[in-house]
């Protein structure tokens, strides 16, 4: 019996999980703990033990990989250090992802892939762990000692009997959905916050007497920092500036633009910008949100984009209902950043 300890649970080495004896991968030891406050999940990869070995020497070059499911892409994908000829590495190493949100706490789940790196020909899988993160309790460090398993197979329906012909449609179907699901690009940390019109004493205050400054009500758009985006050039960066958008936009005059931040995938902005609107009609706007790549003499690439009002879902319409219903309080939230381009925008 090897026991695989992650408060309590074991498994059986004599049982096949996903076509092999999980006994003969080896063991990985890590902890997660995810900070309410700061949107971030921490995962320190301590340890790993009696890997399979994969190298001709009898050994390993191993690293872990890190990816959230559903929807694992290059732009949520974190590695730790490579660890040569070694079938039982230590790493102590903790990788960090941003912006992680409470949904995403509930309805996400990580994969740690142990891998051999192999510079010659193509890195091997060694075998994987997968933790459903609504395991792990806020601003809690929980301890994980998995045993190593093979990923899932992916189905062929050729090889499969008359009785599963039913589940392989099945599987098809879902499939065809997946590929047609958004894909992540990305995180962006944005604060909203509606500033009503100034008094007279307000602005006999702010503009000492002489009448400047904000003087009508408005929106106060902070775009904060953006992480873990997808790489658009080849040097496995972006060059990442925000545009937003207030819309409908009859004027033509809502378009406002960050700085470009160079070779990085987590740009620190910190830029804000004002749209001075009543709140009736703000209700009944909406505010887009997009991150771009620049490139010198050709089309920007888009990277990903949000859109926030009354009639969107989840953390996007949460963020807007706060923001009308708070006025004078900031309110900062992170979103998730999608391929999904707006069929308004363009490309400047």
């Amino acid at each position: 019996m090897i026991w695989c300890t992650a408060f309590g649970s074991f498994t059986n080495n004599q049982t096949l999980s996903r076509g092999g004896s999980t006994a003969a991968l080896g063991t990985l030891e890590f902890e997660l703990r995810y900070e309410r406050s700061s949107s971030e999940l921490h995962c320190t990869v301590l340890r790993a033990k009696g890997l399979k070995p994969m190298d001709f020497n009898g050994l390993s070059d191993p690293y872990v990989k890190l990816h959230l499911l559903p929807g694992a892409c290059k732009a949520n994908k974190l590695k730790t250090k490579t660890i040569r000829n070694s079938l039982n590495p230590v790493w102590n190493e903790t990788l960090t992802y941003v912006g992680i949100t409470e949904e995403d706490m509930h309805r996400r789940t990580l994969r740690l892939t142990v891998c051999d790196e192999d510079k010659l020909t193509h890195n091997e899988l060694i075998g994987e762990s997968r933790v459903p993160l609504k395991r792990v309790k806020p601003d809690q460090t929980k301890h994980f000692h998995t045993c190593l398993e093979h990923p899932p197979p992916m189905p062929s329906p050729t090889a499969m009997g008359e009785a599963l012909r039913g589940i392989s449609c099945y599987l098809r179907e879902w499939e065809n959905e997946q590929l047609h699901s958004l894909e992540e690009r990305g995180r962006l940390l944005l604060s909203l916050q509606f500033l009503p019109p100034l008094s007279l004493e307000d602005k006999d205050v702010e503009g000492g007497g002489g009448g400047e400054g904000r003087r009508s009500g408005g929106l106060c758009v902070g775009v904060k920092r953006c992480a873990h985006l997808a790489a658009m050039d080849v040097n496995g960066f972006s060059d990442p500036y925000v545009k937003i958008y207030l819309k409908p936009d009859i004027q033509k005059k809502s378009k406002h633009k960050t700085t470009v931040m160079k070779k990085t995938l987590n740009p620190e902005f910190n830029e804000e910008f004002f749209y001075e609107i009543p709140l009736a009609e703000l209700a009944n706007k909406t505010l887009e949100v997009t991150v771009w790549d620049y490139d010198l003499g050709r089309s920007n690439d888009f990277i990903g984009g949000v859109s926030l009002s009354c009639h969107s879902q989840g953390d996007a319409l949460r963020h807007w209902m706060d923001c009308l219903k708070n006025k004078g309080r900031r309110v900062e939230r992170w979103h998730i950043l999608t391929n999904e381009l707006p069929q308004t925008l363009s490309h400047d």
